[in-house]
């Protein structure tokens, strides 16, 4: 079946189609019946989650509707419906969701990493890395890099940067080139005083982007500035001031920040 889970940046979700498939409540073989209502509830909850990529979140919610009055015991439509909770802003009923998808289906990696994100999100995110870790206890999860990213992510949101370190460069390990791993890392060693990693952080995420942003370029330009590099530090500049004159970290640069 299809799973989804919540993805980076921290504002961006997207979907990853994954295999894997839900045991009817209680266990043992499905009944005719059961196997039917439940490939109803599957179907629906992957157009639910096909809706919410779109952001259509009325039409998605339908969607998991359908499925939960299929099999309201179906732990992935819970999952989905969370997401689209969050999306919405709807944090309460997001946070019941997740809970309620793995009530049913505890080692479901997806959700963990999905009602991890969503804690992180809400400034648990000492609470969020624990269920990172469950997720990536299933050897069969199928993306254990961006488990690994989002605890780096939080980890470093939460102030830990040995921690944040380390689970960035297990991400990296399981897929090297990761762009977000590579910026968050770019990020945490100017945090850390090591510029020189920083830039070379910095470089190879820009190999992975079309374009810099304007916080990304501003970081570029102040990683240029403590390595001494006077050239790099002027193109970034001129980039920065070109493309995005009223941005805040524009107002930063004229300032002398």
């Amino acid at each position: 079946m299809k799973k989804w889970i919540a993805l980076f940046s921290p504002l961006v979700f997207s979907l990853a189609i994954l295999t894997g498939c839900s045991t009817p409540s209680g266990g043992g073989q499905a009944t005719p019946e059961q196997a039917k209502s439940r490939a109803i509830a599957k179907v629906h909850t992957e157009l639910a989650g096909m809706y919410y990529e779109r952001a259509q979140m009325g039409i998605a919610l339908g969607e998991i509707d359908i499925a939960l009055q299929a099999d309201q015991n179906y732990a992935p439509a819970y999952s989905v419906r969370g997401l689209i909770r969050m999306a919405l802003h709807e944090y309460k009923e997001a946070e019941e969701n997740f809970q309620q998808s793995l009530r049913l289906d505890g080692n479901d990696s997806e959700t963990h990493n999905n009602y991890g994100w969503f804690l992180c999100q809400r400034g648990k995110e000492k609470e969020s890395v624990p269920h990172f870790m469950a997720a990536l206890k299933n050897p069969l999860y199928g993306t254990p890099e961006r488990a690994y990213l989002n605890a780096g992510l939080c980890s470093k949101k939460a102030g830990d940067r040995k921690d944040a370190e380390e689970f960035l460069q297990r991400a990296l390990q399981v897929q090297p080139g990761m762009p977000q791993a590579l910026l968050a890392m770019a990020e945490l060693s100017f945090d850390n005083g090591d510029y020189t990693a920083a830039k070379k952080y910095l470089a190879k995420f820009s190999e992975k982007s079309d374009s810099l942003t304007a916080e990304q370029l501003w970081l570029a330009v102040r990683i240029e500035r403590k390595v001494g590099d006077r050239n790099s530090e002027a193109s970034y500049t001129m980039q920065l001031r070109k493309r995005f004159p009223d941005a805040r970290e524009t107002r930063l640069l004229i300032q002398g920040e």
